[in-house]
């Protein structure tokens, strides 16, 4: 179950010549393979393109009537490997992922494929997490492609041009039998605009075909003295025939007047910001028309060299916009220049940041020490730049900021994860600090407050893999930690088959909320529910028993904080030898709230009795220790004043996003805090028993509330 239906986006992936097709960038890519006769698509989840993938699960009817397959891979390693099918036939295929970390992942597919080439165009759509907003390392796609020679695309975003490159990228790819990264960020993949439509177009050659007509050739498989041969096709025939029909084709762009003292050379997803900030400095309007010199590199490997001295040739200075580091190419345009003895003085990293992310208002800055140094007069209209630092420097904002706390990534309201995290932050008050090895997902918001627990990360499904090292006699364990994502993906054998093994002696969690969460809810092998799409409903628990784990304990109620602590405590003290493996079990809150709503929302039209319910704090009671807060950190659980003039703390309080998980009073109960939480049920639609025994309860409430009002001693002032 995904966070987000694409159902009613899917149908205008059937628009055909003459129509105009609205939308955002991820839905573009996808009527661009249509429109481009792919034969199969693959892919796994992650940000930036997610919602790629999501769109593809959504449209699998209508690739269907095309007879395109579509397969949500295991993997980026698998997806990777799917491109295999084109290796010896006239198959056009394209899978997606997440780089650079997928890129690591999918590395050793991507090497032989890139060595033998390809016959049929393949293409791999790399959503770029980059920036202040990435989840991940930073790091960038184009050494890899420099690497593997695979050609990089990087086109403009606006929706013509991503179509474009969806288009022109199968193309490149049979022309010089190589395979081409596209490469989107996130604002390509969430710009919104249109195109003009195409006509889907069912494959050319099938796979049906290609099973009934199987082909071998050993020239094309990655094993001496074939791969030694690879190398020499790389640069004798497939980059030369890529050179040529990237300037054939025109894939590179040069915008603004034909001469100039100065230019600008620009990656293309970089160009919207280019131009926001050419335009805030008054060389260029809204409409892109620019007063300096601009080139785009829609293709950012390989670099057209002659399109690159023929640009920069008679010009006093060129920036080189190149978000990230190293300077890729800043160097490879230097030694360009270099070699054609033009003297064209090129700046970049020594005035645009060395890494990060290039905003506009970072943008600006470089612009205007590059056209100071270089073009001074061009900057003669500049109009007075926003300016943020009148406000920062109000008092009132300082003071804000001195009060505000900040406030770091953590679980949702309700999230299964916390209470886990909670008991096991009771059972190290008992047992003591233990080393932790933390994991991708979720689960790792558990090394931010209030919990700190965690002390590395090194990969998707490696939370145990990274613990392997302290399999040594100690008196405390190691612990490690991993999702059922994580698990699906790439832990069961290089974490559990591993740990198992080589008879590891530490505790394994596997936080298992059934669903790849952290990359928007899309359904794992271990799913609860019901995909008549997927095989499903498969236990963690057999396949950890599979491969000759013996200590497993499977807890299906994670708000349980009490059998929580008491299976923690077991897994670190007993005296049984191998791994310890605690599968922890609940559904995303999210995606439950996703899938029960409309359910609660339909019964409470149609005039059923819905019963909901809420959790709150009685203030009489609560002492203001806040000791629950420190254990939980929901984001329903917060802080308010009270009146009670014998109490100096505010008392804790329980706000209306509240989803009833009960966490934080299952918290207070095992760490024997307080008695103040409770709960109330809320019912809509109530039956007339329902309605008698509120009537009567209440009648009780008042008389008992009257009678203590009688007994109450007042002081005559």
């Amino acid at each position: 179950m995904a966070e987000r239906s694409f159902a009613r986006e899917v149908e205008d992936l059937k628009l055909g010549d003459g129509d105009v097709f609205r939308g955002e960038g991820i839905l573009a890519i996808t009527k661009a393979l249509l429109q481009s006769g792919v034969a199969y698509v693959g892919g796994y989840q992650g940000s930036p393109i997610s919602h790629l993938m999501d769109v593809l699960s959504d449209a699998r009817d209508v690739m269907e009537d095309l007879g395109v397959h579509f397969e949500t891979s295991a993997s980026e390693a698998a997806a990777a490997a799917m491109l295999s099918a084109s290796v010896m036939y006239p198959l056009r295929g394209a899978v997606t992922w997440k780089s650079t970390a997928g890129t690591n992942v999918a590395a050793d597919a991507l090497s032989n494929l890139a060595s033998g080439g390809v016959t049929g165009g393949t293409l791999i759509i790399i959503g770029e997490d980059y920036g202040e907003g990435s989840s991940i390392m930073q790091e960038r796609s184009h050494a890899y492609a420099m690497k593997s020679q695979i050609w990089l695309l990087d086109p403009r975003p606006n929706l013509p041009s991503i179509v474009q490159a969806v288009e022109a990228g199968f193309e490149l790819s049979e022309a010089s039998s190589t395979p081409v990264m596209l490469q989107v960020r996130i604002r390509t993949c969430h710009v919104h605009g249109q195109f003009n439509a195409k006509d889907n177009q069912r494959p050319a050659f099938t796979l049906k075909q290609a099973m009934e007509n199987p082909v071998r050739d050993t020239s094309r498989i990655v094993l001496p003295p074939a791969s030694f041969l690879h190398e020499k096709d790389k640069i004798e025939r497939r980059w030369p025939a890529a050179v040529e029909f990237i300037k054939d084709r025109r894939l590179n762009e040069t915008f603004g007047p034909a001469g100039g003292e100065v230019g600008i050379v620009v990656l293309g997803g970089l160009y919207n910001s280019l131009m926001r900030s050419l335009q805030l400095l008054g060389l260029a309007d809204v409409y892109g028309r620019s007063l300096v010199p601009v080139h785009v590199l829609n293709v950012a490997y390989p670099l057209i060299d002659d399109e690159l001295a023929d640009f920069c040739a008679g010009k006093r200075a060129v920036l080189m916009v190149e978000e990230g580091s190293p300077d890729y190419i800043e160097q490879s345009l230097n030694a360009i220049l270099k070699r054609r003895d033009i003297q064209t003085r090129v700046a970049g990293k020594d005035v645009l940041l060395m890494g990060g992310e290039y905003t506009a208002p970072v943008l600006m800055k470089g612009l205007s020490a590059f056209l100071e140094a270089h073009a001074p007069a061009l900057l003669g209209n500049r109009p007075p730049p926003p300016d943020a630092a009148p406000v920062l420097a109000d008092p009132r904002v300082k003071a804000l900021a001195e009060v505000v706390p900040a406030r770091p990534a953590g679980f949702c309201t309700g999230c299964p994860e916390r209470p886990i995290f909670a008991a096991l932050k009771l059972t190290e008050k008992e047992l003591g600090q233990h080393h932790v090895s933390a994991d991708i997902g979720c689960h790792l918001f558990s090394i931010l407050p209030p919990f700190n627990i965690g002390a590395t990360t090194m990969g998707y499904g490696l939370g145990p893999a990274s613990a392997s090292a302290f399999n040594v006699k100690a008196d405390k364990r190691a612990i490690s930690v991993m999702g059922d994502g994580g698990f699906w993906h790439n832990g069961l054998a290089s974490s559990i088959g591993n740990a198992v093994f080589n008879k590891h002696d530490g505790v394994i969690l596997i936080v298992d909320n059934y669903y790849s969460a952290a990359t928007g809810g899309q359904d794992i092998p271990s799913s609860r529910a019901d995909n008549p799409r997927r095989q499903t409903n498969n236990p963690i628990t057999d396949a950890i028993r599979g491969v000759g784990a013996k200590w497993v304990r499977q807890i299906d109620r994670t708000y349980d904080v009490a059998r929580l602590r008491d299976t923690f405590r077991e897994a670190l003290t007993t005296s049984e030898p191998g791994p310890k493996i605690i599968v922890a079990s609940s559904e995303c809150m999210l995606n439950k709230q996703r899938r029960i709503r409309p359910l609660l929302a339909k019964a409470v039209k149609e005039g059923r009795r819905v019963v909901r319910q809420r959790f709150g704090v009685d203030e009489d009671v609560c002492t203001g220790d806040h000791a629950c807060i420190r254990l939980s950190g929901c984001p329903s659980l917060s802080v308010k004043h009270t009146d009670d003039p014998l109490k100096d703390d505010p008392v804790a309080a329980i706000d209306q996003s509240c989803v009833g998980c009960g966490n934080c009073g299952e918290v207070s109960e095992a760490a024997i805090l307080c008695p103040s939480f409770y709960r109330a049920d809320i019912i809509q639609n109530p039956s007339r028993a329902d309605r008698l025994l509120a009537r009567l309860r209440g009648a009780v409430i008042g008389w008992l509330q009257r009678r203590r009002e009688s007994r109450r001693i007042v002081f005559a002032e």
